[in-house]
């Protein structure tokens, strides 16, 4: 028996999202056949199967998150499939998974740890696809209880000093709800009294700490549990300031053309200053300048927001920047986006003129150091010339970090997006 386990899908990810099983237990499944469909941060990834063989087990849900390294499935393999790879030994007990695996479009390991598919991982080391025999001394070892609760729930429980393993999950399956936390809190705080010989008051119905109002829960998935992922990484990792300036549009030839324009602007801007195009490790103090400007487009879609990248934005026509971003726009919506386009930008764009915004602070993703929103554009009485003018104004707000970026650094940038957006065409 083989045990397959959820493996690294690309640049460091520690966990996906079931979405689909393409397979039942007992199915008899091929190499490379697909097994399950997983999301990552904000696209889906179908994992092929490793062995030929018989399903025995599969283990999670659709819906259930699984951390890299848990087991995701169990397999029945023939004899002949059973030998170990080269190069590697088989443990008492254990059996290895063949090395050699044929090429595909899907996150197929291979020989030279290489993959074709952009963005996931193409080796599958040993020590993620080795199982036990379930007649070996490992089957003994006492198995970790697995908890079914999303990240903002762990989260929770961490604040309130909650150890899930002793909560019964109430929701769908046994998961553990954000209510589940909560409550195991108020009766840890309710029993503390009376160990100690005494009783809490109980306040009166409908006063503060009374069980609250049913209410409608959400489990963060996809695009938005990488939100929540990566908001709270930057507001915890980085040092965030915003500055504020407004754009004369109104002699625009093409008045409806915001964002290749704006994409065209930001190009300006880093070539202005370069700093605020490119990534910042912390760990070791450098800041990467890049020669490219790889746009990220912070995009809205029915399943959450998600960051798509416009690679080599500066060698691009407006024209051909206009088709790259409605070729994203679909992909990101239809939840087709390859993996490869969600990553590697160095520099963000965001459109904040949802309603009537104007300003905001938007918040950039670790490690890049800068982001451009744009808010609504208005007509405004401004002053041109010495003169009382009405002007179409585009609001913009430029957040950076300024562990690494000075304020005056952010200025310039934005004085240069400022020029740019400033001109008829």
């Amino acid at each position: 028996m083989r045990e397959f386990k959820l493996p690294d899908l690309g640049e460091g990810l520690t966990e996906a999202e079931i979405v689909e099983w393409h397979v039942a237990a007992n199915d008899d499944i091929k190499l490379n056949q697909p097994l399950v469909s997983v999301e990552t941060d904000k696209a889906v990834v179908e994992v092929p199967s490793p062995v030929t063989g018989r399903v025995i087990s599969l283990h999670g849900e659709a819906g259930d998150v699984i951390p890299v390294g848990d087991v995701l499935a169990r397999f029945d393999v023939p004899a002949k499939e059973g030998a170990a790879p080269p190069g590697s030994e088989e443990a008492p007990g254990r059996e290895d998974v063949p090395s050699s695996q044929s090429k595909g479009n899907t996150a197929v390991p291979q020989a030279d740890g290489k993959d074709d598919a952009p963005g996931v991982v193409g080796e599958l080391p040993a020590s993620a696809l080795v199982m036990s025999d379930t007649t070996g001394s490992a089957a003994a070892a006492p198995k970790k209880q697995r908890v079914k609760a999303a990240p903002s729930v762990r989260a929770l429980a961490r604040e309130l000093g909650v150890d899930l393993t002793r909560i019964e999950g109430s929701g769908p399956a046994g998961r553990i709800t954000a209510r589940d936390v909560a409550g195991a809190a108020k009766a840890a705080g309710d029993a503390a009294p009376s160990a100690a010989g005494t009783t809490a008051p109980r306040p009166p119905s409908g006063e503060a700490g009374s069980t609250p109002a049913p209410a409608t829960e959400e489990k963060l998935a996809g695009p938005r549990r990488a939100m929540f992922h990566s908001m709270t990484a930057s507001h915890t990792e980085v040092a965030l300031c915003t500055v504020m300036d407004d754009a004369d549009i109104h002699d625009w030839e093409s008045p409806r053309d915001f964002t290749p324009r704006l994409i065209r602007a930001m190009v300006a801007g880093a070539r202005a200053e370069p700093r605020l195009n490119g990534t910042f490790s912390a760990e070791t103090g450098v800041l990467s300048m890049s020669e490219d400007v790889h746009m990220g487009l912070a995009m809205e879609t029915p399943h959450g927001l998600i960051v798509a990248t416009i690679f080599n934005a500066g060698k691009l026509s407006l024209d051909e920047v206009r088709d790259e971003v409605a070729r994203l726009k679909t992909a990101g919506a239809d939840r087709t986006l390859k993996p490869g386009e969600v990553r590697g930008y160095t520099i963000t764009l965001s459109n904040i003129a949802g309603g009537s915004s104007r300003y905001a602070t938007p918040l950039m993703v670790p490690p890049t150091v800068g982001i451009l929103g744009s808010g609504a554009a208005r007509e405004e009485v401004v002053a041109v010339n010495g003169e009382i003018a009405i002007r179409r104004m585009l609001p913009l707000s430029l957040t950076f970090d300024h562990r690494c970026v000075a304020g005056a650094d952010a200025s310039r940038f934005l004085g240069a997006v400022v020029a740019d957006l400033k001109l008829a065409s």
